[in-house]
């Protein structure tokens, strides 16, 4: 059994490390009522969405490349829904800023409203930071 965890990892470990001990200062998206504090703060500063699947290993390599680019985190506020756990908060995300679901998935919200979004391999620091 050791040999498959190393070689594919153990899923709990990776849904800890992907939710809990990354680089960013994420704040984590779990209620439908911050959607309104975010469009509000949207009107003040750009907000990232970073909509991510825990048990996906596509979501999972967005997340780190993601997260290993970024580093202009004071340039915006940064958001982090755990999809699975929290699927309320992701269709209102697809209904409120006229965005298709997808995983991952990242937003950028302005004044309300998303200026950009892009899911899978389009998810790029630098394409985001020319953005914001």
């Amino acid at each position: 059994m050791s040999f498959f965890t190393n070689l594919f990892g153990n899923s709990d470990e990776s849904e800890s490390k992907d939710t809990n001990q990354n680089s960013l200062n994420w704040n984590a998206l779990t209620e439908l009522k911050q959607l309104d504090s975010i469009v509000e703060e949207s009107e003040e500063k750009p907000i990232v969405i970073f909509k991510h699947s825990t048990r996906c290993s596509i979501s999972r390599m967005a997340l780190k490349n993601f997260e290993r680019e970024y580093s202009d985190e004071n340039s915006a506020s940064l958001y982090f829904l755990d999809l699975l756990n929290h699927r309320d908060v992701s269709n209102e995300i697809a209904q409120r800023f006229h965005v298709i679901h997808q995983s991952p998935q990242l937003l950028l919200i302005k004044n309300g409203q998303s200026v950009y979004d892009v899911s899978h391999s389009e998810i790029d620091a630098e394409a985001l930071k020319s953005k914001i």
